[in-house]
């Protein structure tokens, strides 16, 4: 596995790519902006990306996704509570809608681009925010669930401070220390650190 991150638009949130280094195909992750520079990206490594994976439904983290999934040919994947924001302008906070090909449900387990993933979902940011854990590689992309000694924003619309804790103390916080964690916001961190300093998460 390879991880290509590109902090993209103007909140700078982070779009990562997901190569399969044996098979050259990738995952995009929370495509949020700059599809341009995403295709660059994906040329460059040489890659063919397989799907779309979206941790939610927030405009940063959904701005390019239409283009790539129509330059690529390739699905979109949410998680089923997300529907309802991802189809509503103001819950997202986008200009426009959309729609995934597959919606996902919590705990299920999916095969992509080589790659084993668990959905787990983590509502609080936004009603149907989800991670996708890779156990084989001990990698979660968390969205904007959980930040480095930091968690996600809670006072927009369908966001619950609550259901975000006990998700990310229930669900994130059972998982193997030494998994690494790739948010969707700032730099990268892990179970263990967050575990001991994230003071949000006491």
């Amino acid at each position: 596995m390879k991880i290509k991150c590109i902090p993209v638009g103007m909140i700078q949130e982070n779009c990562y790519v997901v190569v399969n280094t044996a098979t050259k195909e990738a995952l995009i992750v929370d495509p949020g902006d700059w599809a341009e520079q995403i295709s660059a990206l994906l040329i460059e490594e040489e890659v063919t990306p397989v799907a779309i994976l979206l941790t939610h439904g927030h405009f940063d983290h959904i701005g390019a996704v239409q283009s790539l999934r129509e330059e690529y040919h390739i699905p979109v994947y949410a998680d089923e509570k997300e529907e309802a924001v991802l189809s509503n302008t103001r819950l997202s906070m986008a200009s426009f809608t959309l729609s995934a090909d597959t919606y996902l449900q919590d705990g299920q387990e999916l095969v992509l681009a080589g790659f084993a993933i668990k959905v787990i979902e983590t509502p609080g940011h936004t009603p149907g925010g989800c991670c996708y854990y890779f156990p084989d590689h001990k990698v979660l992309f968390s969205g904007d669930t959980l930040f480095l000694e930091s968690v996600g924003r809670t006072d927009f619309p369908g966001g619950s401070m609550s259901a975000l804790i006990r998700a990310i103390k229930d669900k994130i916080f059972c998982l193997p220390d030494d998994v690494v964690v790739y948010p969707g916001h700032m730099e990268e961190t892990s179970i263990g650190h967050e575990k001991q300093y994230n003071v949000f998460v006491a």
